[in-house]
């Protein structure tokens, strides 16, 4: 799935563009696969999350050189977020609580201002329209469908939304994570003579650097 408004930019208006991820099961995940696509190529910072787990991260196939996390900002998350836009391309961010329209509306500003992207966890929070909604709205895990067994991935339907030419609803499915630990499309299929992890890496790789170029501007 590439987040983007279809010409090859975040925003065709400003270059910069506010993601946001309604709080639902799978929402983390599908935040940071918007970072694994542009890590690839481009600085990306994660704040207020916590501990993600780096292992977890590095399956998702988030390149952890281009990455900088923040997880416990306090109270000056905001402010973190915004200096981040300074080297960052691409800034993940998880409100603490609900945020004020005034806050919400400087930070999105900045993303436009600094032609960067603004990925927003858990939107309900989250008083400024995003450019792009993102939200999963159905799943099921694979491995344990006797009542045991091993958790292998997650089939999930995404659904996006969004504003101007985003404004057109799409349904993608995706495995969230698949059993390579990585984010492939549910229709993949490896071709002949490719194991199923060559294939899901191949169709990954495609897939991140679609998504990167509507990212991140000037992503080759």
């Amino acid at each position: 799935m590439t987040v983007g408004t279809g010409d090859g930019t975040p925003d065709a208006e400003s270059g910069g563009a506010t993601a946001a991820t309604r709080r639902a099961g799978g929402s983390t995940t599908l935040g940071f696969a918007l970072l694994a696509a542009a890590s690839a190529a481009s600085w990306c910072a994660a704040v207020g999350t916590a501990d993600p787990g780096i292992v977890a991260l590095a399956e998702l196939g988030v390149d952890l050189g281009h990455l900088v996390l923040v997880p416990c900002p306090g109270p000056l998350w905001a402010q973190v977020a915004a200096t981040l836009f300074d080297g960052m391309d691409v800034v993940l961010v998880r409100p603490p609580g609900p945020v004020r329209p005034g806050l919400a509306r400087r930070l999105s500003a900045r993303a436009r201002e600094r032609r960067g992207v603004l990925v927003v966890l858990g939107s309900r929070g989250w008083p400024e329209g995003a450019d792009v909604q993102l939200s999963v709205e159905a799943g099921a895990w694979q491995g344990v469908e006797a009542g045991h067994g091993h958790l292998r991935g997650r089939h999930a339907e995404v659904v996006a939304s969004g504003r101007r030419a985003a404004a057109r609803l799409v349904r993608v499915g995706l495995w969230l994570p698949a059993p390579s630990g990585q984010v492939v499309g549910a229709s993949n299929r490896p071709q002949e003579g490719q194991t199923e992890q060559e294939g899901q890496r191949e169709e990954v790789e495609a897939e991140g650097a679609a998504a990167a170029r509507h990212l991140v501007p000037g992503h080759p």
